[in-house]
């Protein structure tokens, strides 16, 4: 699967990319992440690539013409999926919109940064946009990073134990069943003796009461329907 980011702080990047699963997936050839400088693509010699709002107010808006040069170039190389837009007014990011997207092949995101941008970058390009919870953040740069995290875990070959997505919080809308290991006894603080007794059958609906019952105190939302 291909990530196309689009931003005006790669560097921002650099880090979340470079580690753990999102750099073992990278390394393995299942996902690619390339990330591009929206500066580039702009056509003044400042290389600025917002501008003051029409109708006043504060801020500074990201125009059109540098997200434009770039989805178009990229487009001329492959076709997408989806081009998504990071913005605090999307869909709120939850499991089902990361195992949906996990199936992609292409995806473009873009960051965006200052009072927001140009709103006919959204209607002429942008097919969705996500948000990662009713908070503002000073770009799209940490949300298109947890996006695609979210992400390329999910597809086959990124973990080490393939099963392990299947039974994290979220899917099948429950939270995870709590988890231990070594040792068995600590300072009295002892592992449920259920976990212990190799019965899987009896393990498996203890871990889903367990689920549940959490679900129900910490997120009751999530069993509405």
């Amino acid at each position: 699967m291909r990530f196309d980011i689009i931003s005006v702080l790669p560097g921002l990047l650099e880090s979340p990319f470079a580690h753990s699963i999102l750099q073992r997936a990278q390394k393995k050839g299942i996902a690619e992440i390339v990330v591009h400088n929206l500066r580039d693509y702009a056509s003044n010699k400042q290389k600025s690539v917002d501008d003051y709002p029409y109708g006043g107010g504060s801020g500074m808006v990201m125009g059109i013409e540098p997200f434009a040069k770039c989805i178009e170039a990229l487009k001329k190389e492959r076709e997408y999926d989806e081009v998504i837009f990071m913005s605090p007014d999307g869909e709120t990011l939850n499991q089902n919109i990361a195992n949906e997207l996990s199936i992609r092949k292409n995806v473009i995101i873009l960051c965006g940064h200052y009072k927001g941008i140009d709103q006919r970058i959204r209607d002429i390009f942008v097919t969705r946009e996500i948000s990662i919870g009713d908070y503002v953040l000073s770009g799209g740069e940490l949300p298109a990073a947890v996006l695609v995290d979210a992400i390329v875990r999910l597809i086959p070959g990124v973990l080490n134990d393939e099963t392990s997505a299947l039974s994290d919080s979220f899917q099948g809308d429950l939270l995870d069943a709590p988890v231990y290991t070594r040792p068995a006894d600590w300072n009295g603080h002892k592992v449920p003796d259920i976990l212990l007794s190799g019965h899987e059958a009896k393990i498996n609906e203890w871990r889903y009461e367990q689920a549940l019952a959490r679900t129900k105190k910490r997120r009751p939302d999530l069993l509405a329907d």
